[in-house]
């Protein structure tokens, strides 16, 4: 999908990561002109390797994107002249406060603001920001692949100007995104709510030895999991009816766990080092080729629904 040069937007990325050269990308290969930065050097000249990558594996021809996108030396020189701003760096509020800060002051007093947070609320990130600033703040949560995963939750504050909400939502869909409009600014937003909710199910599970790890991941892989990409929880609770909804919720509610903080687990396992994939064991244990393997069956499995989509 291309944008007509009329209609090309200047964007700026602050964080070249994962997520921050994925959004990159997106609006790059829509046309539109990008500066994306990183106080990284090593990360910030990476990023247009991994941009290379992705395409790539798309059989995309990369140069058109790559083309429409320059590595900026830092913050001021990225959001000079821009009219979208992406902050895209680590689940730190007071540095996603203090990055904010410094792009209201050198952004043009248009621009558009727009946190990548996946749990902060943004009235949070923006309590430090004069008025003007605050009306043109809002969450744009994407999800990881972002050039692949087409949702990306649109937060609202009761601070955010109605009309810079919805010019968001439009440029995001422009770009072949499936933005959803969030109304009120809660923790996690929508879908992290919903898969938290599950994880802390599912690691509860496990902890009280009814299951192992993996048989959390094959009764998920193998059951709910294989429709909810054309039938939601909603539609679902639906399709077989309230009546048997609520009786199920009678029955099973009282049971679910309910715990307010993370479970013990996870720090037993966090205390012996057992981080995740890159450590080679977390929930689960790992060798590097199986972890890599998920990678790319993830990665080949949303390649070819975005195909078919």
């Amino acid at each position: 999908m291309e944008a007509r040069e009329s209609n090309r937007i200047a964007v700026a990325v602050i964080g070249a990561g994962l997520m921050g050269h994925g959004i990159a990308q997106v609006f790059a290969r829509a046309g539109h002109r990008v500066a994306i930065t990183d106080p990284d050097r090593a990360v910030r000249e990476a990023s247009l390797e991994h941009i290379r990558r992705n395409l790539r594996e798309e059989d995309v021809d990369p140069t058109p994107t790559l083309g429409n996108i320059r590595l900026a030396g830092g913050l001021e020189e990225a959001v000079a002249g821009a009219d979208l701003v992406f902050e895209a760096v680590p689940e730190k509020l007071a540095l996603k406060q203090q990055l904010f800060a410094a792009v209201a002051l050198h952004a043009p007093r248009h621009a558009v603001l727009a946190s990548n947070t996946s749990v902060i609320p943004i009235t949070r990130i923006g309590e430090q920001l004069d008025p003007d600033a605050r009306s043109r703040l809002l969450g744009t949560h994407w999800w990881n692949p972002p050039h692949l995963i087409p949702l990306v939750e649109v937060v609202r504050t009761t601070y955010t100007d109605p009309r810079v909400f919805d010019r968001a939502v439009a440029w995001l869909q422009q770009v072949g995104k499936n933005p959803v409009k969030v109304q009120q600014d809660v923790a996690g937003f929508i879908g992290n709510r919903l898969q938290h909710a599950l994880w802390r199910e599912a690691i509860s599970l496990v902890e009280a030895g009814v299951c192992d790890a993996e048989a959390i991941d094959t009764v998920v892989k193998s059951s709910f999991g294989m429709r909810l990409a054309v039938l939601g929880p909603i539609e679902n609770a639906d399709l077989v009816g309230l009546e048997l909804t609520r009786d199920v919720h009678r029955v099973m509610f009282p049971e679910l766990n309910c715990d307010k903080s993370p479970a013990k687990l996870l720090d037993r396992l966090i205390d012996a080092g057992h981080t995740g994939m890159r450590a080679g064991r977390g929930l689960r244990t790992w060798t590097p080729e199986e972890a890599e393997n998920v990678r790319r069956t993830l990665a080949g499995h949303l390649i070819g629904m975005k195909r078919r989509g």
